[in-house]
């Protein structure tokens, strides 16, 4: 049995972790997991990310509310199985995406999603916004992950990609308050931009 890790400090960032190790630990930071590599996370997110995640959180909420498919808020974990097994001590990938939408209901568990969601939304702020564009875009289209929303508060725009062939394509990009929201996955999932940001 793993020894229970108490404090951040006890970890060794120079090394590689699992969603077994993952487990053993019981420290106030929030973190993920990409590939191995352990991923500080802000423990509370500025008020304009919440106010923005929150409302994206509602309008998906009931658009889903009577549909096959069930929406989360972060922090929710969710574990990626590309090229492992679903042991534990195989998983190397674990990510708490701001909002995700999973309709295959079998990969829910208690402790979050075993598998792909098929929409993830990153809210981003001026910490994980390289993270978002990068990395975590690299890491979701490799895993499959249908669509992809990057929702800046600052610029005040919503970044839209969709999966093809295995590769993101831009769908849309929306940067004006009179444009409509509406996702290319989930056409009847559509509300008016200026609310997303009324602030």
């Amino acid at each position: 049995m793993k020894p229970k890790i108490t404090d951040f400090s006890q970890l060794d960032l120079s090394k590689t972790y699992t969603y077994a190790d993952y487990l053993t630990w019981r420290f106030n930071e929030r973190v993920e997991l990409i590939k191995g590599w352990i991923h500080k996370m802000s423990l509370a997110p500025r008020r304009l990310h919440q106010e923005v995640e929150g409302y994206l959180h509602v309008q998906l909420w009931r658009y889903f509310e009577k549909k096959q498919c069930a929406v989360y808020q972060s922090p929710f974990d969710v574990r990626f199985l590309k090229n492992k097994g679903d042991a534990n001590a195989e998983i190397t990938t674990v990510v708490q995406p701001d909002i995700c939408v999973i309709c295959d209901l079998d990969k829910l568990d208690d402790r979050g999603c075993v598998g792909v969601p098929d929409l993830i939304i990153e809210v981003l702020s001026n910490s994980t916004m390289k993270r978002d564009y990068n990395e975590k875009f690299n890491l979701y289209e490799e895993n499959g992950v249908k669509e992809y929303w990057l929702v800046n508060p600052e610029g005040k725009s919503i970044q839209i990609f969709h999966l093809e062939n295995g590769e993101y394509q831009e769908f849309e990009t929306l940067e004006e308050k009179e444009e409509i929201v509406t996702s290319k996955l989930f056409p009847e999932l559509q509300f008016p931009m200026n609310e997303v940001f009324e602030y």
